[in-house]
């Protein structure tokens, strides 16, 4: 756990340089627009120790799997979303010496993440191995109004000397990946271009053939005046550059505009890259970098509208949810139903940059309740359109009849994760994605979405589910063997209790479907049965006997069910009897070690509590939650907000607000020593779940909200704002308050703390306890 981040509501502050924390600061200060992201790489040269990432959306390379043991099934690739050209570049030299943070004394550093505007800004005094001191002031942002476009604005002034100061801004495409599987760069040069202050790359990506065209434009003031000489250019292979020469004196102050554009075969035809890219960068060039600003500023304000979340009374957990959100509204902006959340976003390279079932599980409720109805939508449909491939990707491990498993990770439908015990075995994200549809119908009542996306891929899921059991004569119940639930410190377990409820759920909620269907959009129905070749009499029948005859085990010593058969057989030995040496178990101790032992990684059984909480008592989660929670490493950045919410159903309130802060400031303070890798993104869907779904008690039933609030002690009050039927909700709650204030003009059914009441439009209640 790191500590240097210092506390403000709405910026993200660093003061003072050290080399340790650089790759983690990269990570925490990273920006982007949905389209594309940028790491916190520093403009100027920096030869120390520095994970360089640019990221456009979209784009990837499927890098050839690298196992030992080659399997029956496994995908080909794991696909990666690339670091790509480097558009921020500068290189600075001082009277013939380099700008490199490496290489001189930095007498002050500060870095800001001002979260409310969008706006990454730096500054530092720095003094070369010459002696010459110069102060440096930065400035980027890329915007969330022109989603291709990038700017900044670099200042450097000479404080103690005279002399020449050489500017070389440049786009550099001869860029690699540390995650290589075969140490392969994956970028070729297809077209370059530099003229004056202005120039183009163009670069295609080797197997998958997509190509980016980067241009850039720049501006050079001395002292407030344009500086009209002519930059000398320079190229090389991927690589294109304009240097500028300036004469100063002490005092005097150099400032650069560089404006970039990104423009991806993604999105527009390959012959029209170039043009494409040359357009928006004049546009860009002749708004200026403040005009600019102020569209993207404005844009950022209209979002914190909407997803803002005030905690009065303590700093720390303010900043902590903010940065949250703000990294989840610039990961994700649901323009684009080709695209998804991956667990790190455009903040790094693990994980490759693509789809887990997290985005289903843990981001989904926040754009549900902050976004219009088709943001979430898109993501919904972003599995529907790779439902032709989760059905080819369950023949390929045997199964038939139109059974989808969809992929664990993925970035065009196809498969691509490639360790045996999650690809095979890691089946619970098919239940994740049907409860995705069911949360999406349950928050917007929009059930023509069923009609026939939603159907379609909980048929596919149900048949694959129908062919995953088996019947054990032993036990004289359906059975589900060699699965990895949600705890990946196990695998290869037969049933796994998450898995089984999933699937029962699943094949319950199908069958709800289709009696839906059939009422209301029957010879829609009709024309699926054909489509899908669905024997609805044989197919559900087998389902219902499924349904009332899985298996689940059960403890009757402890009363809980188990999260796989034989899990009392280990040694239940609480987490808080380790000692500070074994932690965290998964760098410390051996696969081997890690198995036997009962510690999981994340909520598994507690799972499913989670997300059926009506289905048990209150008793009963207490029950699950008392003996599971001690057992929990929560060395997943998924866990802690799972127990946050749990914690606070049964009263919990303490333990619910440590976990909130945990899974809050999982990045900024760095709990898994795993930051520098790249965000915890969806865990931070996780974090706005603790605040809302944890302390505000919301949930959703049959078109009311449900509120069942309550107030962690350290805080004075805090309030969140939400869409909901149309309306837009701001609610709050104070020591002894609760306000719903309504600010549209639609009447919303609520019930808080169980009594039922309606909210006019344009109004407030207050409830007290």
């Amino acid at each position: 756990m790191k500590d240097y981040i210092k506390y403000h509501e709405w910026q993200i502050i660093e003061e003072g340089f050290d080399p340790e924390n650089n790759r983690i600061s990269e990570s925490i200060f990273s920006i982007g627009n949905g389209k594309m992201g940028q790491r916190a790489n520093f403009e100027e040269k920096y030869s120390g120790d520095s994970l360089r990432g640019s990221y456009v959306a979209g784009i990837y390379y499927p890098d050839k799997t690298r196992v030992g043991w080659w399997k029956n099934g496994y995908p080909e690739y794991f696909a990666k979303i690339i670091n790509s050209t480097n558009w921020i570049g500068i290189n600075i030299s001082i009277n013939g010496q380099e700008l490199d943070l490496a290489e001189t004394k930095v007498h002050s550093f500060k870095r800001i993440l001002d979260m409310q505007h969008g706006l990454l800004t730096r500054s530092f005094v720095a003094e070369l191995k010459n002696g010459n001191q110069v102060e440096v002031k930065s400035e980027r942002f890329v915007s969330i109004d022109n989603t291709a476009i990038g700017a900044l604005r670099y200042s450097i002034k000479a404080i103690n000397f005279s002399g020449e100061i050489s500017i070389s801004p440049y786009l550099d495409g001869d860029v690699f990946n540390e995650d290589s599987n075969y140490d392969e760069k994956f970028w070729i040069e297809v077209s370059k271009e530099v003229d004056g202050n202005e120039g183009y790359l163009t670069l295609e990506t080797l197997k998958t053939e997509f190509q980016v065209c980067s241009a850039m434009s720049f501006q050079v003031q001395k002292n407030g005046e344009k500086e009209i000489a002519k930059p000398v250019n320079s190229v090389r292979e991927k690589y294109v550059e304009a240097k500028q020469l300036l004469n100063v004196k002490s005092g005097d102050e150099v400032v650069i505009e560089k404006f970039s554009a990104t423009i991806s075969s993604f999105d527009y035809p390959k012959n029209k890259l170039v043009e494409t890219a040359k357009e928006s960068i004049n546009r860009a060039t002749t708004n200026g970098f403040d005009s600019l600003f102020e569209n993207h500023k404005n844009l950022w304000l209209k979002k914190w509208e909407t997803s803002d979340i005030q905690i009065e009374g303590d700093v720390a957990a303010q900043q902590g949810i903010r940065y949250n959100i703000f990294q989840l509204n610039q990961t994700y902006s649901g323009e684009d139903e080709r695209l998804n959340i991956g667990p790190k976003g455009f903040t790094g390279e693990k994980y490759g940059g693509v789809t887990y079932w997290d985005t289903e599980a843990y981001c989904l409720p926040f754009y549900l309740s902050t976004a219009p109805a088709e943001i979430s939508k898109k993501l919904l449909l972003y599995r529907h359109n790779h439902l032709s491939k989760a059905i080819e990707n369950a023949q390929n491990l045997g199964f038939n009849n139109g059974a989808a498993l969809y992929p664990m990770v993925t970035i065009n439908g196809e498969e691509c994760h490639n360790e045996w015990e999650i690809t095979f075995e890691e089946i619970h994200r098919n239940g994740a994605i049907a409860y995705a549809i069911y949360n999406y119908i349950n928050y917007t009542s929009d059930k023509e979405y069923l009609a026939p996306y939603g159907f379609e891929v909980l048929l596919g899921i149900s048949r694959f589910w129908s062919q995953r059991v088996n019947w054990s004569e032993d036990k004289q119940k359906y059975v589900m063997l060699g699965v990895t639930g949600p705890n990946e410190y196990e695998n290869n377990v037969n049933n796994n209790f998450h898995t089984n409820y999933i699937a029962v759920w699943t094949l319950k909620y199908t069958l709800e479907v289709i009696d839906y269907l059939k009422k209301e959009f029957p010879y829609l129905f009709e024309e699926l049965i054909s489509k899908w070749k669905f024997n609805e009499l044989k197919e559900t029948g087998r389902w219902k006997n499924i349904i009332e005859k899985m298996y689940f085990p059960f403890d009757s010593k402890n009363n809980v069910f188990l999260q796989q058969d034989g899990f009392t057989d280990k040694e239940l030995i609480p987490v808080s009897e380790l000692s500070d040496e074994d932690q965290p178990i998964n760098k410390k101790w051996s696969w081997d070690r890690i198995l036997r032992s009962p510690y999981i990684k994340q909520a598994d059984t507690l799972q499913s509590l989670f997300w059926f909480e009506n289905d048990f008592s209150e008793q009963e989660l207490k029950k699950h939650f008392d003996f599971y929670e001690p057992l929990t490493v929560h060395e997943s950045s998924l866990s802690p907000c799972v127990h946050s919410i749990l914690a606070a159903k049964i009263g919990y309130e303490e333990k619910s607000y440590d976990m909130y802060l945990r899974t809050a400031r999982l990045d900024l303070d760095d709990y898994n020593n795993d930051t520098e890798d790249g965000l915890h993104i969806t865990s931070m869907g996780g974090t706005w779940m603790s605040i809302v779904m944890g302390f505000g008690g919301m949930r959703v039933n049959e078109s009311r909200l449900l509120f069942n609030p309550f107030l962690p002690g350290k805080w004075k009050s805090y309030k969140f704002k939400i869409d909901f039927g149309g309306a837009h909700l701001e609610v709050k709650k104070e020591q002894n308050n609760f306000i719903i204030v309504n600010h549209s003009d639609i009447t919303v059914p609520v019930s808080v703390w169980n009594v039922e009441v309606q909210i006019q439009g344009n109004s407030k209640l207050e409830f007290k306890k």
